[in-house]
Order: structure tokens, then sequence, then C-alpha cells
């Protein structure tokens, strides 16, 4: 499958007869359906194109594996990506968290959007950030009033991902 990478979006075009996008979409959650095409960010991308499941080209030039690699890293995206990449190899669907503060949304196995809720919000923080007190109450009580358990990610600089639960609790 191919798809075209403009504008840190990656479009594959929905052609007539053609399923692959659509079960891209349908039955493994990724991207978003606009018109007749599906849209991708650069992390689904990355990781679609590291499974050989999609071939990524800009200005017709087919793009790599290392090439989409920099491209996260220079957008500070990589330590997004390789939670993403964990989490959906652990068989999570995952969705943008953006609108809770977070990064992602993060949906048990048998649930997806549109099927039940994300039970949680994954927050991606390097191991070495110092985190202020109140933001850190903030992600929480974020999560625990949109119903949501709060998955902290904690990534070291050799990139392993140390997980946290984190629930509200009222004394």
């Amino acid at each position: 499958m191919r798809g075209n990478l403009s504008n840190d979006i990656i479009s594959i075009k929905i052609e007539e007869g053609s399923k692959k996008p659509i079960a891209l979409h349908e039955k493994s959650l990724f991207g978003k359906i606009e018109a007749d095409t599906l849209q991708l960010s650069l992390i689904e991308g990355c990781y679609l194109l590291e499974k050989n499941r999609l071939n990524i080209f800009k200005d017709d030039e087919k793009l790599d594996v290392a090439y989409f690699i920099d491209l996260l890293k220079s957008k500070d995206l990589y330590s997004k990506y390789i939670v993403y990449r964990d989490l959906k190899d652990r068989g999570y669907v995952i969705k943008t968290g953006f609108k809770y503060g977070s990064e992602f949304r993060l949906y048990d196995r048998g649930r997806s959007p549109g099927k039940g809720h994300s039970d949680y919000l994954v927050k991606v923080i390097f191991e070495n950030y110092d985190i202020n007190a109140l933001d850190f109450a903030s992600y929480v009580r974020i999560a625990h009033g949109v119903n949501k358990k709060l998955l902290l990610a904690i990534v070291d600089e050799d990139f392993d991902i140390t997980y946290y639960n984190v629930e509200w609790t009222r004394p």
C-alpha cells in the first residue's frame, strides 16, 4: 500500500475497489478518513512502515525507516513513537489524547472508539525531566475527571520504558 507524506500527514488514497486502506482504518483503527483519503499521523505511518504494511513516498521518492526515525527525532516525537509502538505491539488501540493534555488515549483490548470509552490517558515523560507537582496533579485530575486512569510512560536515556498507573485518591 502506498502513502504520500506531505505537511506531516501521510495520505493513502482510497480508490474504487481498494479495501486495504478502509480495513486499516475500520479493523486496525489507524488514522481517520477524510473524503476519499485515509490520513495517518507521522507516528502511525512510522509504525506501519516499520511493520512493512505501508510504503511511504515524498515527492515520488520512497522513504525508509531510518529517514522516518530521523524525522520523528527532529520533531521531538521519537519517545512518543517508542511508547506508541510498545503499546500497539501489546495489542492496545491507541488514539490521540491531545484534547485531554496527554499524548494518547489507550483502549483495552476489545474496545475501540465508538464501541466503548478509553480506559487510560498516556503521558510520556523523559526520566530526567523535572516535573512540577502542580502539573503532575493536573494530569491526574484531568484523567480522573473524564473517568480514566493515568498511565505515565517514563522513557530513560536508552529509550527503555517504565509504566506507572496513577489513580486519584481522596483522603
